[in-house]
């Protein structure tokens, strides 16, 4: 493994003993077209489509439209005079008056209800309920092509599933995103759907206000976004039971370092198994966006989950005493963070905000994995966990996917973090756990329940068999924990004046039936170490300008400088010889750590005997290593501010993707970090993997 040095640069800037440098720039790869419309990609789900021929799915009613109720005379008196509305963005108020005209026309043409799969008067057909699909997508929505965004109306109950990513503004209306509702006059919220986990599904809501003038404000809004010919066209859409949204092209800087890798290109495109039901040439391609048919299926909510979601919600808005702490645990593949996230944002509409307390070390929600922490959720979460990545209140860097190697470290980490919270603080609080549930997985589970308030514990299942115990409170009673044990009880118990009943609390049991429950994702994306690599990758995507300009490799950023003697360096999940720690360390991921003890050193490298039990602030990329001049080259998005009291670095079992070091641009010859002179031939060479659920030969066909 090379050392890169750089030169020094007499201008650093300095920030106590974190300097900057500057290192050397090549020039970054140019960022890749709009994916969702590009012509490959259309051209090969076309063949797909192609090959299997499928009759339409939208269904032709030919049955008489009804007459809309009320007079043309008495709409005509309500905008004779000049009236004021409120703009749904939170904006001035607009004056309508000049709208009149496209309001008579739109009462003209709109003389008949557009019910489910009916024709209207003008003989255009309106869209069906359910599912939009097909050539529903040209009778209700509308694209501006000069501005390129798109309006799409949709009617109560109807639902949007599609791949891509996109910002959505509610214009009229409600619609619903994995749990959270979308009002009317709200901020623009970005939406991810990628191939690496279920598509997203926009549904409408309606309006809650019956006595509305739907069309009036429906005219004002439409002609912000659209053309006259456009807003002509969706106005007879539009009653109260609609939900009209605004869908915007989106471009961030995660989006475009994820996608600039070739592996990642695709990753917000439909799969391969999705692209026979890709539905192409709508107005929403070309914004990132590609539609699916009913035959992928969105989020799948058995009864149990949604009485549990229910359940919870109600609790969390009662008046009982003390805060409400939401356990959920369950084996792995079995939809523990989808349920968190759809929780979380149904509770985020009643109140502002919601503590997660993070306690499953390979499937983080808010940091890259290895990391224990405590986070305050105001946001609702519209995607994947590597979408949004930010840097919680309290963090504990553990250094591994896993805790089997250290269950003491792993438990004193959750009561760290639980002792950092206000005990005052009434916000209720959702911890999510681990999917390891048997064995000494099931002993820290039942250890953690204990050790907290727990107040409602919501467990996860499929299928008949028993991926673990039913933790209710009379099985928690009789349970072994790791470093908990049972209450012991006597016949005289009850009878004692300093006994305390048993603490209880209410089980949800939640049956899961989504399709491949039970089961790691097979498709490319889905495996359970792409998702970590995910969401380091955009972690390390923070690194790049928030403007629109090209990406830039690791390689081509300005690293800070800090003296070896001025943080110690340690190792987490292994014992190594200090002679060989910076050689471990190099070119690695470490957490930058605050030890409560200031750091002494004799003139070099300061090196940890073991793992301290410390605050985290961060993450960075260990880039180079100068002996020669005691210093360290450090990559990170860390504000300096924060640095200042960084003063241990700890390297952990988590690795940068190799995709950071292999896509590396701009040199000739051999690339830093990455050597060809290497034997995997030997025995011994390749890296020591070991698979936990293989079965043993006498455990074959139990």
């Amino acid at each position: 493994m090379k050392v890169n040095k750089l030169a020094p640069e007499k201008n650093a800037r300095a920030s106590l003993k974190w300097r900057n440098t500057k290192a050397q720039r090549c020039r970054p790869p140019v960022n890749s077209s709009e994916l969702n419309s590009s012509p490959d990609l259309v051209k090969m789900i076309k063949e797909h489509q192609a090959a299997v021929k499928k009759k339409p799915k939208v269904k032709r009613l030919k049955k008489k439209a009804k007459t809309l109720s009320g007079s043309n005379e008495k709409k005509k008196t309500l905008y004779e005079c000049k009236k004021s509305y409120p703009n749904t963005n939170g904006s001035s108020a607009v004056t309508i008056n000049n709208e009149a005209n496209d309001w008579q026309e739109w009462s003209a043409n709109g003389e008949t209800t557009l019910g489910n799969g009916e024709k209207s008067a003008d003989g255009i057909e309106a869209v069906s309920s359910g599912r939009l699909e097909g050539e529903s997508f040209h009778y209700c929505a509308e694209r501006d092509e000069d501005r390129n965004h798109a309006v799409l109306v949709m009617q109560k109950s109807q639902t949007l599933c599609f791949r891509g990513k996109c910002l959505l503004t509610c214009l009229y209306g409600r619609v619903e995103v994995m749990g959270f509702t979308i009002e009317e006059g709200q901020q623009p919220y970005p939406l991810f759907s990628p191939a690496s986990h279920c598509p997203l599904t926009v549904t409408a809501l309606g309006s809650t206000d019956d006595a509305r003038d739907e069309g009036m404000e429906a005219t004002a809004i439409l002609r912000k976004y659209l053309t006259p010919a456009s807003r002509k066209r969706l106005l007879r859409r539009i009653n109260l039971n609609s939900s009209v949204i605004l869908l915007e092209p989106m471009e961030t800087p995660l989006t475009r370092f994820l996608c600039s890798f070739p592996d990642l290109s695709e990753l917000f495109s439909p799969p391969v198994s999705e692209l026979m039901s890709a539905v192409l040439d709508t107005p929403l391609n070309g914004l990132g966006m590609i539609p699916l048919v009913s035959d992928v299926e969105g989020l799948a909510m058995s009864q149990s989950y949604r009485e549990a979601l229910n359940t919870v919600v109600s609790a969390c808005r009662g008046d009982g005493d003390g805060c409400v702490v939401v356990l959920v645990c369950g084996t792995k593949n079995v939809g523990k963070s989808t349920f968190i996230r759809v929780l979380l944002n149904t509770l985020l509409n009643h109140t502002t905000g919601i503590d997660y307390l993070e306690g499953d070390l390979g499937q983080t929600e808010f940091t890259p994995s290895g990391c224990l922490s405590l986070s305050t959720v105001t946001e609702p979460l519209l995607g994947p966990p590597f979408t949004h990545q930010r840097t919680p209140e309290h963090m504990i860097y553990y250094g591994q996917s896993s805790c089997d190697s250290d269950l003491d470290r792993y438990l004193e980490s959750i009561k760290s973090l639980w002792s950092r919270r206000s005990q005052c603080r009434d916000t209720p609080v959702v911890i999510n756990t681990m999917g390891w549930v048997k064995g000494f997985g099931f002993q820290l589970l039942v250890d953690v329940i204990r050790l907290l308030p727990v107040s409602h514990v919501v467990q996860l299942g499929h299928g008949e068999s028993m991926q673990c115990p039913t933790l209710t409170p009379d099985l928690l009673q009789m349970a072994q924990g790791y470093l908990t044990k049972p209450p012991a009880h006597t016949a005289m118990d009850e009878f004692t004046e300093g006994h305390s009943p048993a603490r209880t609390y209410t089980h949800l049991a939640v049956q899961s039936a989504f399709q491949g429950v039970g089961r790691q994702g097979a498709s490319k994306h889905q495996r359970s170490n792409e998702l970590r690599e995910l969401s380091l990758l955009a972690y390390l995507s923070q690194l790049q300008e928030a403007d629109q300009g090209p990406v830039r490799q690791l390689h081509c950023l300005t690293p800070y400088q800090v003296p070896h003697t001025a943080v110690a360096i340690g190792v987490t999940h292994c014992e190594v010889a200090p002679s060989h720690v910076l050689y471990a360390a190099n070119a690695s991921l470490v957490g930058l750590c605050c030890l409560a003890e200031k750091v002494t050193s004799r003139g070099g490298p300061v090196v940890l005997s073991q793992a301290p039990l410390c605050p985290c602030v961060g993450f960075g990329v260990l880039r180079g290593i100068d002996m020669a001049r005691g210093l360290y080259f450090l990559l990170t998005p860390v504000d300096p501010s924060i640095l200042r009291n960084v003063n241990c670095l700890l390297l952990g079992a988590i690795t940068l993707p190799s995709c950071i070091l292999t896509t590396q641009s701009g040199f000739e010859g051999e690339k830093p970090y990455v050597t060809t002179d290497y034997s995997f031939d030997l025995t011994g060479a390749g890296k020591i993997r070991v698979f936990k659920g293989m079965a043993r030969p006498g455990q074959v066909g139990m």
